[in-house]
This record gives C-alpha cells, sequence and structure tokens, in this order.
C-alpha cells in the first residue's frame, strides 16, 4: 500500500538514454568543464485511467519529466553521482502526486580514470514509503 493507503502501482514509464551536459565531479577539471551525462528515469504510477480515457491529463506527463531532468542537471554543481540522483529522484517525486516511486540512474559519459571506462553510474530507487520514513 502507498502512504495514501491506495495500491502502489506496477505499470512504469521508462525513459531510456537521456543525453545531457552538466557539471558533476569532485576533480578540479570537473568543477569547471561541463560534461556529457545520461539518465534514465523509471516512474511508477498507475495507467488505470489514461488506459481508459486516452487523456494525456490522466497519467503523467513524460516531457514534463524529461525537462524537469534536464532543469535539475543544468541548475546543479554536484560533486557525486549519487547527490544527483537523489535530487533528480526528489523533483520527480515532486512533479506529481501519482508518482509512487522512481528509479534514477546517472552515467558519466567520459569517467574521469586513465583505465578504458565506457561510463560510470549510479542507480538509486525511491518511493513515497520513504519520503513517509524521513
Amino acid at each position: 500500500m502507498s502512504a495514501t493507503g491506495a495500491p502502489v502501482s506496477t505499470d512504469t514509464i521508462e525513459l531510456r538514454g537521456l543525453r545531457l551536459v552538466g557539471i558533476c565531479g569532485a576533480l578540479p577539471e570537473e568543477r569547471h568543464r561541463a560534461q556529457p551525462l545520461e539518465v534514465d528515469v523509471d516512474v511508477r504510477t498507475s495507467f488505470f485511467d489514461a488506459g481508459r480515457s486516452d487523456e494525456l491529463a490522466d497519467t503523467v506527463d513524460y516531457g514534463a519529466i524529461c525537462a524537469e531532468v534536464e532543469r535539475v542537471v543544468s541548475a546543479g554543481r554536484p560533486r557525486l553521482l549519487e547527490f544527483l540522483a537523489q535530487a533528480l529522484a526528489d523533483a520527480v517525486m515532486a512533479l506529481d502526486p501519482r508518482v509512487d516511486s522512481v528509479t534514477v540512474a546517472v552515467r558519466k559519459l567520459r569517467p574521469p580514470v586513465p583505465q578504458p571506462l565506457a561510463t560510470s553510474g549510479v542507480r538509486i530507487h525511491r518511493s513515497r514509503e520513504d519520503q513517509a520514513v524521513e
């Protein structure tokens, strides 16, 4: 059950590979130069109403989610991917009360290591129940 007493949905909006440029990192060069980041977002919400009405107003707008993720990445200068992922999860949860939970993955596409590493990243999951416990 959700914090409101309603069943938690297993319906999921999947957003993959949102590519953005932002400042994120602890190294001096990462603090001064924006780098390419990639974000995935899974939003758990019920499709019950939208599945019957075919109306955008009856679901969570993934365009609004993308715009909010872009805003958070552009506005911040976090040192840690973990901090950025939490800020993104908080922002997505705040967008619409119908969001039951969110999973956010953030990857650096050019990680600052000498080894041939394709990406470095984090993935977090947050829910309304988590917020109720805090």
